[in-house]
């Protein structure tokens, strides 16, 4: 039903509200680790490769190739890293409406479990060096969709970017708290749910999120207290086992598509530009969701976070399914 709903769905995929995505464009470092690294310990990891990564990108990345437009305020500085980027981009067809700050980009070492969990050390750079300048060159439209991370929300710029969101008329903040949920502090994250966001959190988030507002750690009653509580839908991604949806009008879960997981680096990242496209397209939550976890099936089944697939790829995955 899923694949044959999906089929339906992906010819239809067509720009109708515009979509601005603010956030970052880093460096990742990707090994493998037979295991993490414990205190005081040597270990040998076995290096991957070098991608061009960070939720925003990766998400950027994922609406060019499903055909959507955007437009992305991903700040590039100048350095080796930031080249290394820029080149990426442009290979894309995309580029930032931020470009030559001052100072370099940040990057992180992603370490890969046999498993194919992965874990983050990240350096900053100028990703995270937003200012008043950088967000007046930013023009959003009504009715828009607005992407933003909780890796900027988190850092010491995530003041101004919320005075900033607050700015905005009649927009749809989408945010994807991802590991930083814990650290921003209370009043900002009132703020933040006071712009009624769409937000989508994993499973772990999700028992951060629970125990924090004192929310029921069953999925459906920490949906449906989270809607009553903050008046916004929420997206809880529970991976293998589906994504529940849940707003004022409707909630329900949506079934994963099933794959052979090579690394789960961009997982949640593919995920929201998948259901960013589905609702630019002026689809339900239901079908944005379902499309996310196509794209977040397909991206776990390849190396690196920036790997979304085209809607032809998309197609063809699930074509025989």
């Amino acid at each position: 039903m899923s694949t044959t709903r999906l089929q339906a769905l992906i010819p239809q995929l067509h720009t109708q509200r515009p979509v601005t995505v603010v956030g970052a464009a880093v460096i990742d470092v990707i090994a493998d680790a037979y295991a993490l690294p414990w205190r005081g310990c040597d270990i040998e990891l076995k290096q991957q490769g070098v991608n061009v990564g960070g939720c925003a990108l990766n998400i950027a990345v994922a609406l060019k190739r499903l055909g959507i437009d955007a437009s992305n305020a991903l700040p590039l500085g100048q350095g080796v890293w930031a080249d290394i980027i820029r080149n990426r981009m442009a290979k894309e067809g995309l580029h930032s409406l931020i470009d030559h700050a001052e100072g370099d980009n940040g990057w992180c070492l992603a370490l890969v479990e046999p498993d194919g969990e992965r874990t983050f050390m990240s350096f900053s750079g100028v990703e995270n060096q937003w200012n008043a300048d950088w967000l007046a060159q930013l023009t959003i439209p009504r009715h828009s969709l607005v992407y933003l991370s909780g890796y900027q929300l988190a850092s010491p710029c995530g003041e101004l970017l919320v005075q900033w969101l607050e700015s905005l008329d009649e927009v749809t903040p989408f945010i994807d708290f991802g590991p930083r949920i814990g650290d921003i502090s209370d009043t900002l994250m009132a703020r933040i749910l006071a712009c009624h966001p769409l937000v989508s959190l994993n499973r772990q988030e999700a028992d951060i999120a629970a125990e924090r507002f004192r929310l029921s750690v069953d999925v459906e009653g920490f949906g449906a207290e989270w809607v009553k509580r903050f008046a916004t839908p929420v997206v809880v991604r529970h991976d293998k086992d589906g994504a529940w949806y849940f707003s004022e009008t409707t909630s329900g879960c949506v079934p994963a598509f099933p794959t052979n997981v090579v690394d789960t680096i961009g997982a949640g990242d593919s995920h929201a530009g998948g259901m960013l496209a589905g609702l630019a397209s002026g689809w339900s939550l239901s079908d944005a969701v379902l499309l996310g976890n196509a794209v977040g099936s397909w991206v776990v089944g390849h190396r690196g976070g920036d790997c979304a697939p085209s809607r032809g790829a998309l197609l063809l995955a699930h074509k025989d399914v």
